[in-house]
Formats: structure tokens, C-alpha cells, sequence
């Protein structure tokens, strides 16, 4: 990849972000597409979002890739948002228009792809959301489209949860009757789950060696539960390797990555994305660090 005066800029928003592995993806992306782009990530404490974003309009930036902890705090600076997004909560893709900045959410479909090929049918199945911030959304928003028939979300702080819940009620077109759990109580609900998603950053590099379930916990779910840790560094989590101890089947967040940055790629450029190569340029990546 040459970068020259005439390259534009697209970035990934977050705090911490130094971890993300979007640039590596989206630029093998753009070079195969060859595109005078380049991808790179931008940290953006939450204090300085506005501002970030005013700089981001003055240089020409065609779009960002959005994550934790700007979700769900970027909505309110958009001139326009898609209806999945304000009907998930979140917004994960943004980009640029004569209106000002645009947002939509692309996560539902990158969280459900790796799910849809492992099992074709999610209904009447109990799923177990860890966290309840934005990635949770776009998580609670897949397991309503999937089908399954009972959702519970596991959180800590009380209030948060009760807001969470309560945000997909009816009007809501993703409403669902979530069933909130406090982390306290977590171990009376594992039973029958047979869907647990991690969306919280417990486990992500360069905390590796702490897990959301203790293997005393895990062993409580069935046999034919899915697991599945939307964190890809490191890869396994700890999580994904207590459940794989228990011949569990197992999902990390690569294939997420890989199928809602392509869904992003394909908004900014109008063109169809490259996900093989998007997926083999983190499968090299991860191969590089042995």
C-alpha cells in the first residue's frame, strides 16, 4: 500500500483501541479493492468524542468503525441513523453525508452470521447475555432475529440493567421480554441456557488470564450448549478455553469482525467487500504471533 497526498482516511474510534485488529483487515480489504485508502485506528477518550469528531469533518474522513465505549454515546451527534440502529441502541459504522455524520449498526448481522452457520434453527432456545452495553445490544437484537424464545441479560449495576431491558419493550421493533439477572445471581440462571454470549471486555488482551465464568459455572450448562466470546484477542479467552475443556462448541469474535467490517467496507465503497481476504489477513495475523 502507497499512501500519497491524494490518500483518504477511514479509522476505528475507541478507549482503549491500541488492541483492534480492524486496520490489519481493512487494509488488506482496501489494497485488494485498490482503493487510495488507508485504515487506521484512532484513540478517542469519551471526553473528546464532539470534538473528534468536528476534526474528523474538517479533514475529509470518509467513515469510522465505532466500539467500546462509543456505541451508544456517538448517537446523539449524528445527523441521521438507521432504523436498526435506533431500534438496537448502538451505532458500530458511521460515515459521512451532505447531511453530516451518519451512523448504522452492523454488529446484529456479524454477531448472527457465525450462529446461522453452525445451526440453522435458534428458535425456542434460551440464551444467556453477559453485559448490557452497546455490544449487548446489537447481541440481544441477534438472538430476537434469530428466534430464541428466552433471553437473559446478566449485568452488574441494577439501574443499567432495568434501562437495558426496558429499552426493548414495545415500540421497539426488535422488542423482545428480556429476563434481567444481576451478576450476584448469575448461578441460578445457567441452567438450560443453551446460548451464553460474553459481550463484555473481561478476558481481552492484555487481561487474559481472568475469565466471566469459572469453569464451575460452565460445567452447570448443558452439553449442547454454544458458547461464545465476541472478544478475538487473545484467541482463546480464557472463557472459550474453560468451555472447550468441557467439549463445548465454541465462537470467538473473528468471524463478527470479519462480517460486519465487511457490511461497513461495502457502505463506505459501494462495492462488494473481499471477506476471504479480510478473514485470511487476521488468520495470518494470529499465525504471525504463533
Amino acid at each position: 500500500m502507497t499512501i500519497a497526498a491524494t490518500t483518504r482516511l477511514l479509522g476505528v474510534i475507541g478507549h482503549p483501541i491500541h488492541h483492534s485488529l480492524s486496520p490489519t483487515m481493512h487494509n488488506q480489504a482496501i489494497a485488494h479493492l485498490g482503493l487510495d485508502w488507508v485504515y487506521v485506528a484512532f484513540p478517542i477518550a469519551p471526553e473528546n468524542l464532539a470534538i473528534a469528531l468536528d476534526g474528523f469533518a474538517a479533514i475529509d474522513l470518509i467513515g469510522m468503525s465505532v466500539t467500546i465505549p462509543h456505541k451508544q454515546a456517538i448517537m446523539p451527534l449524528l445527523a441521521e441513523i438507521s432504523d436498526q440502529a435506533q431500534a438496537v441502541g448502538a451505532v458500530n459504522t458511521v460515515w459521512r453525508s451532505p447531511k453530516g455524520w451518519c451512523g448504522t449498526n452492523t454488529d446484529v448481522d456479524g454477531f448472527m452470521a457465525p450462529l446461522q452457520e453452525l445451526r440453522s434453527d435458534w428458535s425456542g432456545t434460551t440464551a444467556i447475555v453477559l453485559g448490557c452495553g452497546g455490544a449487548a445490544r446489537a447481541v440481544v437484537a441477534g438472538c430476537r432475529l434469530l428466534g430464541c424464545d428466552r433471553v437473559k441479560v446478566v449485568a452488574r449495576n441494577a439501574d443499567k440493567l432495568k434501562v437495558f431491558c426496558e429499552s426493548f419493550q414495545p415500540p421497539n421493533p426488535l422488542a423482545i421480554a428480556l429476563e434481567p439477572v444481576l451478576w450476584s445471581d448469575l448461578d441460578r440462571s445457567l441452567n438450560g441456557a443453551e446460548l451464553v454470549v460474553n459481550t463484555t471486555p473481561v478476558g481481552m488482551h492484555p487481561h487474559d488470564n481472568v475469565s466471566p465464568l469459572n469453569p464451575g459455572q460452565i460445567a452447570q450448562l448443558p452439553d449442547s450448549a454454544v458458547v461464545y466470546d465476541i472478544i478475538y484477542t487473545p484467541r482463546p479467552t480464557l472463557l472459550l478455553q474453560h468451555a472447550a475443556d468441557r467439549n463445548l462448541p465454541t465462537l470467538d469474535g473473528l468471524e463478527m469482525l470479519v462480517q460486519q467490517g465487511a457490511i461497513a467496507l461495502e457502505k463506505w465503497s459501494g462495492k462488494a467487500a473481499p471477506v476471504n481476504i479480510m478473514r485470511q489477513a487476521l488468520l495470518d495475523w494470529f499465525a504471525s504471533k504463533g
